[in-house]
């Protein structure tokens, strides 16, 4: 077997089984009242499992095995990390956001339920998440739990992904340079790819002076993943993706592919790519998951 084809088992093993693992938390984490509240949890859980890739809970899990941390509770950590992802989406499909119909392959949560139910979902959804990471259930100490809590929310808020969704809605109508996309999406979509990895070292009790190399492979990777999301909505296939395409084009916004171009910025990714892998040199096999996630990123087709 070869080292390429070792990775790509070594990836697909990772992806099945923190799929696998987010969906049973959820489930079990997410039951479904008998009150006037069931049509709520029903959406919740519509939203949260058996969709995504789950890439953010296997960067966080994968970071936190690094250094030996417990697979329960990275799973726990990755349950509210995913919690925020996927209010994100749901509040980014409403109508007065990017309105789009189809999410993971089936109807978006607001046109499976309706606006109110879909707006109520995702703040549950957001509130859920500090739930996770605020319980002793995720870790003993009281410390690393507010440690967890403040990363999430700072990748979430304002000056984080919040952040950059502003940023995004503002290029509909400005002419962005790559320097202001590249802050854009640094925020809109790094941040919370790079709280993942965050988040692994603070559960793992990694110092903050031993996180330098982990945060430059993480903010590597976020731009590389926005490159890739580009190429995908440029030139992918909506019945692969799952989702509606080329509509950053149809909306004028500026991206990465139409300020470099599809070739540079494919080759842009790919060097982000292997210099986010260079981070990891100081570690042996054990960080091979994270090095093949972020080829994952880069290569894949939705």
């Amino acid at each position: 077997m070869t080292t390429t084809d070792t990775a790509d088992t070594l990836l697909k093993d990772g992806l099945a089984a923190i799929q696998r693992e987010i969906d049973s938390a959820f489930n079990a984490m997410l039951p479904e009242p008998t009150d006037a509240r069931a049509p709520l949890a029903h959406a919740m859980r519509y939203a949260a499992i058996g969709g995504g890739k789950r890439v953010r809970p296997l960067l966080l899990a994968a970071t936190a095995g690094l250094y030996g941390a417990d697979r329960a509770q990275a799973v726990r950590c990755g349950v509210a990390i995913e919690s925020v992802h996927v209010y994100s989406l749901i509040h980014d499909d409403l109508p007065c956001m990017d309105d789009d119909d189809l999410r993971h392959g089936k109807p978006t949560l607001h046109k499976a339920f309706d606006e109110a139910t879909a707006v109520l979902a995702g703040d549950a959804l957001q509130c859920f998440a500090f739930e996770v990471l605020s319980s002793p259930a995720t870790s003993h100490d009281p410390f690393t739990r507010a440690e967890l809590v403040h990363a999430l929310a700072c990748a979430s808020g304002a000056g984080g992904m919040v952040g950059g969704q502003m940023m995004d809605i503002a290029a509909e109508t400005a002419s962005f340079d790559l320097a202001t996309i590249t802050r854009l999406q640094q925020l809109k979509t790094g941040a919370l790819l790079a709280a993942a990895v965050e988040m692994g070292a603070i559960l793992a009790h990694v110092p903050i002076e031993g996180r330098t190399h982990l945060r430059g492979y993480a903010r590597d990777i976020g731009l590389a993943f926005q490159i890739a999301d580009d190429l995908l909505d440029h030139e992918g296939d909506e019945a692969a993706a799952g989702k509606a395409l080329r509509k950053d084009a149809g909306a004028g916004k500026e991206t990465f592919v139409s300020l470099l171009g599809p070739d540079r910025a494919r080759a842009q990714a790919r060097m982000l790519m292997e210099q986010a892998v260079s981070h990891l040199d100081r570690h042996g096999r054990e960080a091979d998951l994270l090095r093949a996630l972020a080829r994952y990123i880069v290569e894949r087709d939705r």
